[in-house]
């Protein structure tokens, strides 16, 4: 199992470059190696909470009350050894107009962001694969020319790494809800200046980056 390393990528802020857009778009990656210890805790509290009487699917960070927020913040933190957070922050406001389309943007700023991560993790004694898992692509048009541009880009800043990139829901995978919850953190810093969850995320942050 830990030959294989999973990384889990999230994103906050939208792809509206217009003045009706987020200010800023974080991208947010978690790696992680299997046994994900933290997915029984979450599981556990999960069923705790349908229990009590509430209805809960899958966890979500925006959409979440903040007494469930609060519990999966825990939980991460209590797990936080067990992952690797890796983001980048971009101000939208300026970027060049020549890749403000999101089915250009969107493929590049994950290169920016994954470039380095997949470097250190196949340096690692043992890893020899990647298995990148992305929420659905948040470019609804064109989203196939985006998946290709995705492969395509990864492919020329990474060669001769072994890497797979998978297109899952988020409900599929506590990884990907614990990248949401990590991305949420972490954009509500750069657009409010609250600290307090990112603060328990920031043992795991092992490289962040701010364009432009």
């Amino acid at each position: 199992m830990n030959e294989r390393v999973y990384v889990f990528l999230d994103e906050s802020g939208n792809l509206d470059f217009s003045p009706k857009g987020t200010r800023y778009f974080v991208l947010t990656s978690v790696s992680m190696k299997r046994p994900f210890e933290i997915n029984d805790a979450l599981d556990s509290y999960r069923y705790r909470y349908i229990e009590s009487g509430a209805n809960i699917e899958y966890f979500h960070c925006y959409q979440d009350r903040k007494a469930v927020r609060d519990v999966v913040f825990g939980l991460i933190s209590t797990h936080i050894e067990s992952m690797q957070i890796d983001y980048i922050v971009v101000d939208k406001t300026r970027i060049p107009l020549a890749i403000q389309d999101g089915a250009r943007f969107y493929p590049a700023m994950l290169g920016f962001l994954l470039a380095p991560v997949m470097q250190i993790e196949t340096s690692e004694e043992n890893n020899r694969e990647v298995i990148v898992i992305t929420d659905t692509i948040p470019v609804n048009r064109r989203r196939r020319n985006v998946e290709k541009a995705i492969r395509t880009t990864l492919a020329s800043a990474l060669p001769g790494i072994r890497f797979r990139v998978l297109h899952h829901q988020s409900r599929s995978h506590y990884g990907l809800q614990i990248a949401d919850y990590c991305s949420w953190a972490i954009y509500r810093r750069h657009m409010t200046g609250d600290t307090a969850h990112f603060a328990q995320i920031y043992p795991a942050i092992r490289n962040a980056i701010n364009l432009p």
